[in-house]
């Protein structure tokens, strides 16, 4: 089913963190939103969940008013729009099995849900959930224990409990280093192949949205300034995207790759000498 946005806005007091988005997203894409610390993107993925209420505009996914939902029909919706987030937000002292099986609440009645009773069925999926994401052997572990990138997988493994129809994922590797993060977004890149889903997810390096995105949307100030496919990213978007540097020159995109092996020519510069080493550290961590 299409998902839109019609005039999209949202304002926090005299700022305007969104300014009137209008995207159409037909089922099954796999989109990145990219932009600067402020651009809105956080905010846009916010107000599809339905986690933050648009100031004007409407969103929509089939014949439904998405913006319009309330009580049971915007859990519902919350339901079938998984949302992952940057910090995990897994409950660090049950274990990962649990952890999991959260995401089945609003498929449960109220009871069932108040005295934490799980069926056989839904604990099988837990379990192969865990299993496609590779971290089966954490199932008992509390969820406190793991490492960030095992976290972020259980926090997968625990929006696919919700058998959603669109999936939305907020800086989900921000905090993670290369190799974590080349895990994570491969399984992300997976359930939009093998299911079908729409995947929508805000990612703060280039390569990454090159490399896993159809459908790259860019965002500066609020508002939409770049909607196409990797290839349509030349210099000049990017630089309408990130704007200059303070000496009015482009940004440089390996200040924004998680790549393990950074060309050498990358690392000619002083600023990408210290962007590589930086990120060297971070996969031998």
């Amino acid at each position: 089913m299409k998902f839109e946005l019609k005039n999209l806005t949202r304002r926090f007091g005299d700022r305007i963190a969104v300014n009137s988005v209008n995207v159409e997203i037909p089922q099954g894409q796999m989109v990145g939103v990219i932009g600067r610390s402020g651009a809105g993107k956080s905010t846009l993925l916010r107000m599809i969940n339905r986690l933050q209420e648009p100031s004007s505009g409407s969103i929509h996914f089939g014949d439904q008013e998405v913006s319009a939902l309330r009580g049971a029909a915007l859990r519902h919706w919350q339901r079938d729009c998984a949302m992952i987030f940057q910090q995990f937000n897994l409950v660090p002292r049950l274990d990962v099995m649990t952890n999991v099986l959260l995401g089945r609440l609003n498929h449960r009645s109220t009871t069932m849900s108040m005295l934490n009773i799980f069926t056989r069925e839904e604990r099988i999926m837990a379990i192969a959930a865990l299993e496609r994401l590779g971290i089966e052997q954490t199932a008992l572990q509390p969820a406190g224990t793991l490492s960030g990138g095992q976290q972020q997988r259980v926090a997968i493994a625990r929006a696919l409990m919700q058998t959603p129809k669109m999936l939305l994922a907020d800086e989900p590797i921000a905090s993670l280093d290369p190799l974590n993060a080349k895990i994570v977004m491969d399984a992300l890149r997976d359930i939009n192949e093998r299911e079908g889903i729409t995947v929508i997810t805000n990612l703060h390096t280039l390569d990454t949205a090159r490399n896993y995105c159809e459908r790259i949307i860019g965002m500066a100030g609020g508002k939409v300034v770049f909607d196409g496919p990797p290839s349509a990213l030349t210099a000049s978007a990017v630089q309408e995207i990130y704007g200059s540097d303070r000496d009015g020159a482009g940004i440089d995109e390996t200040m924004t790759s998680t790549a393990i092996n950074i060309p050498a020519a990358a690392i000619s510069s002083g600023a990408s000498q210290s962007v590589g080493i930086e990120h060297l550290a971070g996969a031998r961590a």
